[in-house]
């Protein structure tokens, strides 16, 4: 007998995105769909929590009969219901939580919790029918780089579930310095588009941004490259130049990216990675 399909409904509202998707045996994604708040959040140059909860809360259900009706299927299809539990904005999260476990108590299906930064990694075992192939599931040892919003890390996962955190970020994550930054140099919320499509044509050598190196460690400091960001575009309005946005954006890109990928290529070598995972 054939081994049986297992489907599983996932609910992620952790931050500023509402999103919904079914995927089958942990890999294919049968259907999908995000509901982006960023628009909203511009005008006040990041997430607004309390705006975002309140979006959550118009969002969360019209998202989830979406992706049912994409995948053509009722709830005694899904074998599962998983749900973001953290970490995350917390008037955020309690709006997913809530949805799911109101689904769960109606169909009588399990609830499962799961780690917003385990979903991260986990997301280099997915696919969708829109890929041209199936990619490979990534080998054991991986190295994780993980950067998303407020995190900032590089994990060794030896295998699955198995993960030893190298190190991280001692202040501010990557995100939080692209989206400073971009908001230093006029650009919209948020960052890290802002930044790269501002750095095209840009310079990267034009200016040298100072990044900690913290050395002997995989640990990152990303408050000391704001900081040179802006006491150089201090300096240049102080003597009356014009800021070369394309310039200081693809200079400050190159920092820390540079940094990012430094770490993660010594961990892969140190730990004779057969997969890196971002």
């Amino acid at each position: 007998m054939a081994n049986k399909t297992i489907r599983i409904l996932g609910i992620e509202s952790s931050c500023d995105e509402t999103a919904a998707a079914i995927v089958e045996d942990g890999r294919r994604i049968v259907s999908d769909f995000i509901s982006t708040q960023i628009d909203i959040h511009k005008q006040y140059g990041g997430v607004f929590p309390e705006v975002a909860s309140r979006q959550h809360v118009l969002a969360v259900y019209p998202v989830i009969e979406d992706v049912m009706n994409k995948a053509h299927m009722s709830y005694a299809d899904i074998d599962a219901i998983a749900v973001t539990r953290g970490p995350g904005l917390a008037g955020s999260l309690v709006v997913g939580m809530n949805a799911a476990k109101g689904l769960a108590m109606a169909t009588g299906l399990p609830l499962i919790g799961i780690n917003h930064l385990e979903g991260h990694i986990y997301s280099s075992w997915v696919y969708s029918d829109r890929d041209e192939t199936v990619p490979p599931e990534p080998e054991f040892p991986a190295i994780v780089l993980l950067v998303s919003g407020g995190h900032s890390e590089v994990i060794l996962l030896s295998d699955h579930l198995k993960y030893e955190r190298l190190g991280g970020t001692l202040d501010d994550a990557a995100g939080e310095a692209f989206d400073k930054t971009a908001r230093l140099l006029g650009l919209e919320y948020p960052g890290g588009p802002s930044i790269q499509k501002a750095s095209d044509g840009g310079n990267p050598d034009a200016y040298q941004f100072h990044v900690a190196k913290m050395p002997g460690t995989y640990d990152f400091s990303f408050s000391g490259v704001k900081t040179s960001v802006l006491r150089t575009v201090q300096n240049l309005q102080k003597n009356g130049e014009t800021l070369d946005v394309p310039d200081l954006a693809a200079s400050f890109q190159k920092s820390v990216v540079s940094i990012l990928f430094e770490k993660t290529m010594r961990a892969a070598r140190e730990y004779n990675a057969k997969n890196m995972v971002r």
